[in-house]
């Protein structure tokens, strides 16, 4: 009797830090993100992303495309884990390229306090003229 409850007390203290491990990687609320704004000290991430961006991809639709970027810095600034998703699938996956293969590095010594976070949501407006 005494190994069954052995037994059945180590299979329920398993399972339930399964779900607290499940739980705690699904929920978003212990994930901090600083959402990014004009003015914010990341202008020349704008810039570049402006100036490599592939305007002539004949599948990105018309118009103004907005779409979301999230990303996260290194601790030498780098950018890495990259994910953009807006109005047109093509246009975020050319920010994501973009983005991915900058070789540019954010100092984080001009990042102030607040601006510091384990991710960053940077929103991305692109105008794609009529052909």
């Amino acid at each position: 009797m005494n190994k069954k409850m052995l037994a059945l007390s180590i299979f329920l203290f398993g399972f339930l830090g399964t779900l607290n491990l499940v739980k705690a990687q699904s929920t978003d609320n212990n994930i901090q993100e600083v959402f990014l704004n004009s003015g914010d000290g990341f202008g020349e991430l704008r810039k570049l992303l402006k100036d490599n961006f592939d305007f002539t991809n004949q599948d990105y639709k018309e118009g103004i495309v907005n779409s979301n970027v999230r990303f996260s810095l290194s601790q030498d600034g780098k950018i890495t884990n990259v994910r953009a998703i807006g109005d047109c699938k093509n246009v975020s996956k050319e920010i994501e390229n973009v983005l991915s293969h900058l070789l540019y590095k954010v100092d984080m010594d001009k990042l102030s306090q607040k601006m510091v976070a384990s991710s960053y949501v940077m929103p991305v407006s692109v105008t794609i003229d009529n052909r």
